[in-house]
C-alpha cells in the first residue's frame, strides 16, 4: 500500500466538539484543518456557517454531529437536526444511535431510526456515518449494528463518540475508543462500500498508519498538527511509512 502526505492528510475528521471550545478556537482550529488538507472538520452543530466561511477558500468538508454524544434524541428531532445541519451547509453527519434501545435488543427500533436518518441525510445532498459507541457493546452488538447500516446502506460505520465514558471499579470514568480488535470487526462484518471510522484514541502517526493499514477510511482526531508534521518529517526522508508499524500493533487496551 502506498502511504504518502495526502492520503493520510484525508484520512482525518479533524474534531472540533469540545464543549468548552470558543468561537475564537474553533476558527483557529479550522485554520489548521486546512493548512494540513485533511478530509473534513467535524464540528459543533451551531458553528457549522462558522466553519462553512472559514473554510470556503479550501477543500476541507464539513461535518457535525447529531443525537451527540449519547444518542438519546427521539428518531424526529433527529432527523430534524439532520436536516437543519445539512441546510446549514454540512455534508457530512455523524450521528450516535440510541445506545438503550440497541442494548435492549430492540432492533426494529434501532434500524427505523438509522434509515430515517440517513434516507433524510441522503435527500438533502449528504452522507451519514453512524456511531455505534462501542465502549457499551458487547461483540455481537457490535456485529449486529455492522449488519444493520450494511443493510441501510449508511456511508459509514463508526466506532465511537469520543465521550463515551464507562464508570470504572475506582469510580472513576474513562473510555477506550477505537481499539484494534473492535475495528477489525467492524471492517470484516461490514460491506465493503460501507467506510469504517476510528474515533477516540488515534493520538499518533504509528496509530494513523495502523488504522489505514487495516482498512480504515477516516479519523475523528485532535492531534492532527502533531500527526501530519511527523509525517511530513519522514516522508521528506524518504521514509516508507509502511514499516512504521510492528506486526504486534494494537490500538486501544484495557482501562
Amino acid at each position: 500500500m502506498t502511504i504518502n502526505y495526502e492520503s493520510l492528510a484525508k484520512m482525518i475528521d479533524h474534531s472540533l466538539l469540545h464543549p468548552t471550545m470558543t468561537d475564537a478556537i474553533l476558527k483557529e482550529e479550522c485554520a489548521v484543518a486546512a493548512k494540513y488538507n485533511v478530509a473534513s472538520v467535524c464540528i459543533k452543530p451551531y458553528a457549522i456557517s462558522l466553519a462553512v466561511e472559514a473554510l470556503k477558500s479550501s477543500k476541507v468538508l464539513v461535518g457535525t454531529v447529531i443525537g451527540f454524544p449519547h444518542g438519546n434524541s427521539s428518531t424526529e428531532i433527529k432527523v430534524a437536526e439532520a436536516v437543519s445541519s445539512v441546510l446549514a451547509g454540512a455534508v457530512e453527519i455523524d450521528m450516535v444511535i440510541n445506545i438503550g434501545k440497541t442494548l435492549g435488543g430492540d432492533w426494529v427500533y434501532v434500524e427505523k431510526e438509522i434509515r430515517e436518518v440517513n434516507d433524510a441525510v441522503i435527500g438533502n445532498g449528504a452522507i451519514l456515518k453512524v456511531i455505534f459507541e462501542n465502549d457499551f457493546m458487547k461483540e455481537t452488538e457490535i456485529i449486529r449494528l455492522c449488519e444493520i447500516c450494511s443493510s441501510v446502506g449508511v456511508a459509514f460505520v463508526k466506532t465511537s463518540s469520543g465521550y463515551g465514558f464507562t464508570k470504572q471499579e475506582n469510580g472513576m470514568y474513562s473510555y477506550k475508543g477505537a481499539t484494534s480488535a473492535h475495528l477489525i470487526i467492524m471492517r470484516k462484518h461490514t460491506s465493503p462500500e460501507i467506510a469504517v471510522k476510528a474515533a477516540g484514541g488515534i493520538r499518533t502517526l504509528k496509530d494513523l498508519v495502523y488504522v489505514k493499514l487495516l482498512g480504515i477510511s477516516r479519523v475523528g482526531a485532535t492531534a492532527t498538527a502533531v500527526m501530519m508534521e511527523e509525517a511530513k518529517r519522514r516522508l521528506n526522508t524518504g521514509e516508507d511509512l509502511n514499516n512504521l508499524v510492528e506486526e504486534d500493533y494494537q490500538i486501544g487496551g484495557g482501562y
